[in-house]
């Protein structure tokens, strides 16, 4: 069956996967590295796992705080608004994969029967997993197992296998979880409408008018609705979208700072320079330094 993957559905976020002709991103994140402790508000396609290797911090699903501590596991089903923090700047390591849910659907029969059921259960939008049962168990083994299996050359032969192993667990977790009619939340959608806008446009001037334009809502609800789903305001958002972005270009490009800062959004060097330094604890070039080699 041949598949085409588009990993910017609905203006979803681009995974950049280890293998570009092999959906499924793996790799060990340390939260320190975000800036404030805190990663973005995003979605995509993929179904994402979380393993916790030591620390703890809160994951946001959709508005909702859930505590990880280490030895702990998160699923987080597709197309869900989400993020990781720690509010006390608590440091910690994490397992963090990610697939597109292509990669199960060897059949039509197995697609209807075993991943649509569990994608398109909007009582089931994550699965907190703490080892409570013998198929979280196996979830949490076979996580640190991907990992593991990451660098290897035969990783997209064994990853294919472990990844039916994991759902074969979520498929029997889900059937525990009441199927009910929810309400569609569109708070969510509005707020994917106006993240997009700012994902298009976060290289020129933006105003809080044209943010919440891209909502079809009032300044005030968009600022509420940011504030309760990403914990940011509209500009804080924007502000932390355009550290990211300046973070990738300082580890993937020969850019000067200057460059960057431009190229980000920002209006002058100084002042991206001190707004990176109170997010990141660090100036551009420090972080560059530190961390371009890995």
């Amino acid at each position: 069956m041949q598949v085409e993957i588009d990993v910017n559905k609905d203006y979803s976020e681009k995974v950049s996967y280890n293998r570009a002709e092999f959906p499924v991103y793996v790799r060990k994140g340390i939260l320190s590295t975000y800036p404030n402790y805190a990663a973005i508000g995003h979605w995509h396609d993929d179904i994402e796992f979380i393993y916790i290797l030591s620390g703890e911090m809160y994951y946001n699903i959709n508005g909702r705080r859930v505590l990880l501590r280490a030895g702990d596991g998160l699923f987080v089903n597709t197309r869900q608004i989400h993020y990781g923090c720690s509010p006390d700047h608590q440091e910690c390591t994490f397992i963090c994969i990610l697939f597109h849910p292509l990669l199960l659907c060897s059949s039509a029969y197995v697609e209807q029967q075993f991943v649509l059921p569990v994608l398109q259960n909007d009582c089931l939008p994550y699965l907190r997993l703490q080892g409570q049962d013998e198929n979280e168990r196996q979830i949490l083994l076979v996580l640190q197992d991907i990992f593991r299996q990451s660098t290897s050359d035969l990783f997209a032969l064994k990853t294919q296998e472990l990844l039916f192993r994991i759902w074969e667990n979520i498929f029997q977790l889900s059937g525990h979880i009441e199927k009910k009619q929810v309400p569609r939340n569109q708070h969510l959608t509005i707020l994917k409408d106006m993240i997009h806008f700012i994902s298009n446009h976060y290289t020129e001037r933006i105003s809080l008018e044209e943010i919440s334009l891209a909502g079809k809502i009032s300044k005030t609800t968009c600022t509420n609705i940011f504030v309760k789903y990403t914990n940011q305001t509209p500009f804080s958002y924007l502000t932390e979208y355009r550290l990211k972005k300046s973070t990738e270009l300082l580890l993937t490009t020969d850019s000067t700072i200057s460059e960057i800062c431009f190229e980000v959004g920002f209006s002058g060097a100084s002042y991206f320079t001190e707004t990176f330094k109170k997010s990141y604890h660090c100036t551009p070039s420090e972080y560059r330094g530190k961390y371009a080699q890995r």
